[in-house]
This record gives structure tokens, C-alpha cells and sequence, in this order.
């Protein structure tokens, strides 16, 4: 199994690269992130590969890390996702804001990208909350808080807070982490008007 390929780049598709590893070009599947991020064709390129074996065909998927590497595996256990929506994926979210998004079962974050819909979505933010490594840079408060809204244990100020910033347009992770750090703030049984003050003020540091 080829694990990694360092070589030169020889030229660009629509999906993949071609590496000339000492006269053999090998075609690598790449999200669209990997490609961007990509030097110019004849020059030197070293990725991080997973290999598909079938019956008709071996397939090579490249990673400018270990870690996107790990999360397209990861993604993979999901019933309803396959390489193709893997690829999807991390094509829309760095590895880091995807596991955010898991911790914070922003669904919404995930179900951006393309061949996503809200059933796959859903899918990913249960089955790999617990499974996700600690990727994120997340406040274990925040996580908590987020998991407390989701399963209506938050208080009732809390959740209604956080609901008046997503309906100003804020995202779901923006609005529990301002929300947890006004409630810090103002400490247990503040209004809402007072903890939607203070979490504006947060956001607009």
C-alpha cells in the first residue's frame, strides 16, 4: 500500500495531479483545498496518500497532511458517505473548523458542501461527536453549552439567546460561544436582553 509519494508535479486535472516519482506518474485524487494549496506543475510536491484497492482499479487519494488524511478515513465510517463526499467535505472545511463544527453539531457548517444533504449531515455531527479527535480549539464550556441547547437542558434565557443572535445571522458556533462566555459573565439567572448585550459585545471585539 503507498502511504506517501514524493516526487515532482506533473500537471493538474480537474480533480487530480499526476506526481513523477522517478519516471512513474502516479494519479492522485485531491480535494479542491489540496489542489489550491498546491505548488505549480515541475515543481517538488510531497503528499500524504490513501490508497483504494478494487477488484478494477487502485485508486490514490493525496493529503497535504496526516491529519486531512485521518478525517477522510474518519468521514468514511458514516453510512451515506463514500470518497467522493469525503473529498467534498474537505474541499469546504479546513480539517480544524470541521472538527469545530462536529463538536458543536453545526450541521449547517457540514451540509454546505456539494452531494451533502441534511440527513448525511446529521449523520456525521452523532455518529462522529465522540469518535472525532481533539482537533478542535474548542472551550470545553462551549461544547457543553452547545450539547445543553441541543438537548434542551440549557436554561430557558440561554436558549433564547442564542436563538435571538441566529435570527441577527450570527452561526449556531458564533452565537453558543458568545452566549457561554456572557453567561459566565453574568452569572446564572440573567436575562436574556442582558445576556444578548453582552454576547453582541463579544462578537464585536
Amino acid at each position: 500500500m503507498i502511504g506517501k509519494l514524493k516526487g515532482t508535479l506533473d500537471s493538474y486535472g480537474e480533480d487530480f495531479i499526476i506526481i513523477d516519482v522517478h519516471g512513474v506518474g502516479y494519479m492522485v485524487h485531491c480535494s479542491a483545498r489540496t489542489l489550491q494549496s498546491l505548488p505549480a506543475a515541475g515543481e517538488a510536491v510531497a503528499l500524504a496518500i490513501e490508497t483504494h484497492v478494487r477488484e478494477d482499479q487502485i485508486k490514490l487519494f493525496g493529503f497535504t497532511s496526516e491529519l486531512e488524511r485521518e478525517w477522510f478515513r474518519l468521514l468514511q465510517t458514516v453510512q451515506g458517505v463514500g470518497t467522493k463526499v469525503a473529498l467534498a467535505i474537505l474541499s469546504t472545511l479546513k480539517p480544524a473548523d470541521l472538527a469545530t463544527a462536529i463538536a458543536l453539531r453545526d450541521k449547517a457548517a457540514i451540509v454546505r458542501s456539494p452531494g451533502v444533504g441534511p440527513k448525511v449531515g446529521e449523520r456525521i455531527v452523532t455518529e462522529l461527536k465522540d469518535k472525532a479527535p481533539a482537533y478542535a480549539d474548542v472551550d470545553p464550556a462551549i461544547m457543553k453549552l452547545s450539547g445543553d441547547i441541543d438537548d434542551r437542558r440549557a436554561p430557558r434565557a440561554v436558549s433564547d439567546a442564542v436563538s435571538a443572535l441566529v435570527n441577527l445571522g450570527y452561526g449556531q458556533p458564533q452565537a453558543a460561544a458568545a452566549i457561554a462566555a456572557a453567561a459566565r459573565e453574568a452569572g446564572e439567572g440573567a436575562e436574556v436582553k442582558v445576556l444578548i448585550r453582552l454576547g453582541l459585545k463579544d462578537l464585536g471585539k
